[in-house]
């Protein structure tokens, strides 16, 4: 890391370590900022899209409908952004069966899943907070390859950001050095939950950047910190369910979200990085109040196309199961209805007759039933 790409920034302090690199330390939260009226304008666009999408998912009857495949759709891109790639219907695959001629990815994936769903189950009762952050790490990387890399710790040692294979000393970025961790993490903590002088989005953009300017752990920094937008806008009730995910945005806009990161340590760009911030919050908004309506959609698509087929009850059911869970197995469907095998079979077969689901083939695991158009519904671009 070179000290003079850093000269002269308010973010923080570059400090060379006694073994000869520079480490950069970031300042405490909040900065010393005075809202443009560009950020104004855009932080009330943010907050009318996220808030449309908030009375959204207070009105759904089954918010599970959009939860499960968001928290999915998630879960891939966000891990798609750390070079971790599986398809969405591998996913879903790998939760039905745990599949494991699936790509070695897709547990990893699930992990995902698995942290976010903990860290939603926990926050009535423990606030966002260090101890939390360690939680979802330990989950995001059990059973998986990193575990090596002390899963749930906070690191003991040096790490730092750049290209591919490169070195300390060629990093761009090299995050606080270990003794400075705990400290730094006690005030992203206390920023948390004191009383701020600014609005909730902009808090919220403040969190994301301190936590990926500490990068309090060997590996997952990015998919941790991206969990946490998500959760900070549930603990905050900002969002009344978890439907707006910014990974899809980070995505399409991977090289500026890295630089947007990088310009407010360097140059104390808070204004870039805000304004990049509030425009993912309100185009993500949007699109997951489009994409909820277009699955809401579909799923009454299907109920109308099994009503005039004159469908069991059973079929019918089956058919918000799909929801959740888009790859079924007979016994897995039978368990979600409460009923038989051959009922569940049988409403297997009829929605395979009505186009809604189709058959993968024998599977050494039992048969295996996939609703690949309402995968792609989920994960098409808009």
């Amino acid at each position: 890391m070179d000290p003079k790409d850093f000269d002269g920034t308010p973010a923080g302090i570059v400090r060379r370590h006694p073994l000869g690199y520079w480490t950069f330390i970031p300042n405490p939260l909040p900065p010393g900022l005075v809202l443009s009226e560009k950020l104004v304008n855009l932080l009330s666009d943010a907050d009318r899209a996220l808030g449309t999408l908030n009375g959204l998912g207070e009105t759904l009857p089954n918010p599970h409908l959009l939860i499960v495949p968001f928290t999915r759709r998630e879960a891939v891109l966000s891990s798609k952004i750390e070079g971790t790639l599986t398809s969405l219907s591998d996913l879903f695959r790998f939760e039905a069966v745990e599949d494991e001629s699936l790509p070695g990815d897709v547990r990893e994936v699930s992990n995902y899943v698995r942290a976010m769903e903990h860290g939603l189950a926990r926050l009535p009762n423990l606030p966002l907070s260090t101890r939390l952050i360690r939680e979802l790490h330990e989950r995001l990387f059990r059973g998986v390859r990193g575990e090596h890399l002390t899963p749930g710790e906070f690191r003991r040692s040096q790490n730092w950001i750049g290209p591919p294979g490169c070195t300390l000393d060629q990093a761009t970025f090299v995050p606080p050095p270990v003794d400075e961790v705990l400290n730094l993490l006690d005030q992203w903590e206390r920023f948390l939950h004191e009383a701020s002088r600014f609005p909730p989005l902009i808090e919220c953009a403040f969190m994301h950047y301190q936590f990926e300017a500490v990068h309090p752990f060997l590996d997952g920094n990015g998919r941790v910190g991206r969990l946490l937008i998500t959760l900070y806008l549930c603990a905050g009730k900002y969002l009344s369910q978890p439907l707006l995910y910014l990974s899809a945005f980070f995505q399409r806009h991977r090289d500026e979200y890295y630089d947007r990161l990088l310009a407010v340590s360097q140059r104390g760009d808070w204004e870039g990085w805000l304004a990049f911030f509030l425009r993912g919050i309100a185009e993500q908004s949007r699109d997951a109040v489009a994409r909820s309506r277009r699955i809401i959609s579909l799923q009454q698509a299907y109920r109308d196309r099994l009503h005039e087929a004159r469908a069991s009850r059973s079929a019918l059911h089956l058919v918000d199961v799909l929801f959740e869970s888009p790859v079924l197995t007979i016994p897995v469907a039978a368990t979600r209805i409460g009923v038989t095998y051959p009922t569940a079979a049988a409403a297997l077969q009829r929605l395979a007759r009505a186009g809604i689901v189709a058959e993968l083939g024998p599977r050494r695991r039992g048969r295996i039933f996939f609703a690949e158009e309402l995968v792609r519904t989920i994960e098409q671009d808009l």
